[in-house]
């Protein structure tokens, strides 16, 4: 049953009745309807392109008049490039393996009684995310090859987007006899009863910052997978490459600044911010980026009369999303990394050094989900890391962290083959003993 057709309180009961169907697909045959789907989105750009174009020009008159951010903006373009994109999530999707009845291990109990662990999709997933419209292709490509029904729920600014690329998926979907896979809630309202459908979803991942994502915690009885704010950090160390050190600082920050994995500050050792820093300042400028400093930045900066406005304590815990950035002078590696751990989001956090010692060190004391070594913090991406796509990237300690691809999207269960055991003759006096012997996994 289409979304469209179903009012907002039986979308998830339809998501819940096709979810074991799809759990039930093959391999080939989920890969053929990911491949269906790229098809029909190459062979309808002109309407993916019209209906983005309706969502920017209103977007802007939203800009211009306060309510909507630029960063939220520039995230809802979809350019040539972004359009191709949207294919090759799903055709790189399909070429990863199934990971759905995957054995984990397998043991056996006793005589004739044999446990084994399998992979298995979670059931119903529910995505709500902000501005981007290409998530509902990649969240789409991920949850079908996993086995999982989906619920979207993207932002107004994005509203015919998001509608268009939903249609286009859903046409694939009746063809081959799966309405109800994918669906599409558009409306404050439909979230406000999503979150009371415990019954018939599995879990949510909302995609926002930390407010938003403690909304949903605080609302619903559903798991939550928190996506919370990209405050991400590089580290220049006292050892280091000035070519190097300038370079992936820019990148990390301009390549694209409203992006979660763009560099919000950098920390730079006392030793190397004489020498980094006025070589810093001016190709940031360059590329229009305000620049923001501790006391110590702003000395170094006027004694060079580079431009660079006073950071407060609030620009350390601060997600910019622009072309903004804070910089600030440390004592010591083991002061950037409290400072990190302290004032980060625990996302994406590098440290440019030559020496490998200090990275290692970096590397296993910085608690975030990626921690990279000479390294731009954009590489944090589940399409870079080769996952296919991402339903975005998680924050969380649960059984998902960082980049959240196909292994995000499963869980196991344990099955039992037996031939008539029964408890009770492995308890008491002459209790039979439990073999517990490793039987292989292939």
């Amino acid at each position: 049953m289409s979304s469209t057709q179903t009012s907002k309180s039986t979308v998830a009961q339809a998501a819940r009745k096709i979810s074991p169907k799809l759990s039930n697909l093959s391999g080939a045959e989920k890969d053929q309807l990911l491949l269906k789907i790229s098809e029909n989105l190459k062979n309808n750009k002109q309407r993916i392109i019209e209906a983005n174009q309706k969502d920017v020009q209103a977007a802007q008159k939203m800009v211009d008049q306060g309510e909507l951010s630029t960063p939220l903006l520039n995230r809802l373009i979809l350019t040539d490039d972004k359009i191709a994109q949207l294919s090759t999530y799903l055709e790189e999707v399909a070429k990863l393996d199934d990971p759905i009845g995957k054995k984990q291990f397998a043991m056996k109990l006793a005589e004739g009684l044999e446990l084994e662990r399998i992979s298995c999709p979670l059931g119903v997933v529910a995505i709500i995310f902000e501005s981007r419209p290409e998530v509902v292709i990649q969240v789409t490509a991920l949850s079908l090859k996993s086995g999982n029904a989906v619920i979207l729920k993207g932002g107004r600014e994005a509203s015919h987007s998001n509608r268009v690329l939903f249609e286009l998926i859903e046409e694939v979907l009746k063809e081959m006899d799966l309405l109800g896979a994918v669906n599409l809630i558009e409306t404050r309202d439909d979230v406000a009863n999503l979150l009371d459908q415990e019954a018939y979803i599995d879990l949510i991942i909302p995609r926002g910052g930390n407010e938003f994502v403690r909304y949903i915690q605080e609302n619903t009885k559903i798991p939550v997978l928190g996506h919370s704010s990209g405050i991400c950090h590089i580290y220049v160390d006292q050892q280091f490459d000035l070519a190097m050190a300038t370079k992936v600082s820019v990148d990390a920050k301009v390549d694209y600044p409203s992006a979660c994995n763009a560099v919000e500050t950098i920390l730079v050792h006392a030793g190397s911010a004489e020498s980094f820093i006025p070589q810093l300042i001016p190709e940031l400028l360059e590329k229009k980026v305000s620049v923001k400093g501790c006391a110590r930045s702003l000395e170094i900066a006027q004694k060079n009369k580079l431009s660079m406005e006073a950071a407060s304590e609030e620009d350390w815990e601060s997600e910019y999303s622009d072309l903004v950035l804070s910089i600030k002078v440390v004592d010591s590696m083991q002061e950037a990394i409290e400072h990190i751990n302290r004032h980060g989001s625990h996302h994406t956090d590098s440290i440019i050094t030559t020496e490998n010692s200090h990275a290692e060190f970096f590397l296993q004391q910085v608690d975030s989900a990626c921690v990279f070594h000479n390294a731009s913090t954009r590489f944090s991406d589940g399409y870079v890391f080769g996952l296919g796509a991402e339903v975005g990237i998680s924050t969380n300690k649960t059984h998902a962290r960082g980049p959240v691809g196909l292994d995000g999207m499963i869980i196991y269960k344990y099955l039992l083959r037996g031939d008539g055991q029964v408890r009770g003759v492995f308890s008491g006096k002459n209790a039979l003993p439990f073999l517990h012997q490793a039987l292989p996994i292939d």
